[in-house]
């Protein structure tokens, strides 16, 4: 589902115009990228938590070369989904998304 998927949907579910809903998701996704960068965490109870997490400062290798390559210690952005959301996912049944087609027997490899 892409940005403009999600403003459909929700426009369509609220009745508010598409550019009101654009608006809002454009300044919520800001606002994340705001709090992230002041080192902030962001939870929303029953959907997850956005985070910054260091990383550690390692040598890894040039896949070519076999070089050793140091890389610097640095900051990303995580989520981590939150419990709620983890088991409404999980009591989907077989087939809604990415599952096997309802009926389907298991095949044997």
């Amino acid at each position: 589902m892409t940005k403009a998927d999600l403003v459909d949907e929700i426009a369509q579910r609220t009745g508010l115009t598409k550019k009101d809903v654009a608006d809002t998701v454009d300044e919520f996704l800001e606002a994340v990228s705001r709090a992230l960068m002041e080192g902030k965490h962001i939870e929303i109870r029953g959907f997850g938590t956005f985070k910054v997490k260091d990383r550690k400062p390692r040598t890894a290798r040039n896949p070519r070369t076999g070089e050793a390559v140091h890389v610097p210690p640095r900051k990303v952005p995580v989520f981590k989904v939150s419990k709620e959301l983890k088991d409404r996912v999980a009591a989907l049944a077989p087939g809604a998304v990415g599952g096997a087609p309802s009926g389907a027997q298991p095949t044997s490899a």
